[in-house]
């Protein structure tokens, strides 16, 4: 370290995404370091560096997507080898955070996962997370290390901007996605509209009404993540019933558990676009589906982090 700033850096992956850690490496302009993740035969993660990184400044590039649990134990046990090996700092890059729903209490006895996820990066030798929409904003105070929470709209909003787009309408899917439907639509000079629904139980959504003038328009529909599709397809079909001229969705995480590639299919959703903060393979790619890549954000925040420069205007 010279004045403050860390002389080298280095930039590691486990497992959950090789891809989008090449595509950051390869933007970087620095190869990955050598590190071989693994499984012992009775089922236990086993992590070798191959390279020394004693006073570095390292990076982990780790969505700790499906299958969750192994891949957070993966960058857990990484980070716990880096800090053993006298790394300078650590920061876990996960484009994807899972567990973050768990994020509060809903009835009595529920767990807070997201508060024992943050507690354990901490506990294992992180020193910095960089991520990107979180589902509760809240969730970086969770953590007694820094936070960059960087933000994908733009990139979608970016890609609509650019399309020939007809008389659009903003559409959030539920009443949580709101102030996310406000950012796309004001840069882009549309109204908005929301989805009012109420869910009988997890994972099932029943629409209930439209708040706003959908008749005719050509909608977008915005959310944070796409899992099992109930909601986001529920909107479509209802926005299409009830006049929309066309119906488009976007979302950061493209979870797309169980059902959802069939719901997909079978809903108005002309276009689908997504990021790439997990891998989505191709068994669940459908031709309607564009997908952005989110490696420059954070090829870029990686470098003002490493020379301690700032990153704020990533954040808009």
């Amino acid at each position: 370290m010279k004045n403050g700033v860390f002389t080298n850096y280095k930039i590691f992956t486990a497992n959950s995404h090789p891809d989008l850690a090449e595509e950051i490496s390869s933007i970087i302009g620095k190869p990955l370091g050598e590190a071989k993740v693994a499984k012992f035969s009775d089922g236990e993660i086993s992590v070798s560096l191959g390279e020394s990184v004693r006073g570095c400044d390292c990076f982990i590039i780790q969505s700790t997507c499906d299958p969750v649990n192994d891949n957070l134990m993966e960058l857990l046990i990484m980070i716990d080898a880096m800090k053993r090996a006298s790394a300078g700092r650590i920061s876990a890059v996960m484009p994807y955070y899972g567990y973050a729903r768990q994020d509060r209490k809903a009835k009595a006895r529920d767990p807070i996962t997201a508060k024992l996820v943050a507690d354990m990066l901490v506990a294992a030798g992180a020193d910095r997370v960089i991520t990107m929409d979180l589902h509760a904003a809240q969730i970086q105070g969770y953590f007694t290390i820094p936070v960059d929470h960087l933000v994908g709209l733009p990139l979608l909003t970016r890609y609509f901007a650019k399309q020939n787009n007809g008389d659009l309408v903003i559409v959030s899917p539920d009443h949580g996605s709101v102030p996310r439907a406000r950012n796309m639509a004001e840069p882009l000079g549309c109204p908005i509209a929301i989805v009012d629904k109420r869910r009988p139980e997890p994972n099932k959504s029943e629409i209930m009404n439209i708040i706003g003038d959908i008749k005719g328009k050509d909608c977008i529909l915005v959310d944070d993540m796409i899992d099992t599709a109930g909601t986001i397809t529920n909107a479509a079909n209802a926005l299409k019933d009830l006049g929309a001229a066309s119906v488009r969705a976007c979302a950061t995480h493209a979870v797309l558990s169980g059902p959802a590639i069939e719901r997909l299919d079978q809903s108005a959703i002309e276009e689908l676009v997504l990021l790439n903060t997990m891998p989505i393979p191709g068994e669940k790619q459908l031709p309607m589906m564009k997908i952005l890549s989110v490696g420059p954000l954070f090829a870029e925040a990686i470098n003002r982090i490493h020379t301690n420069g700032s990153i704020s205007r990533l954040f808009d």
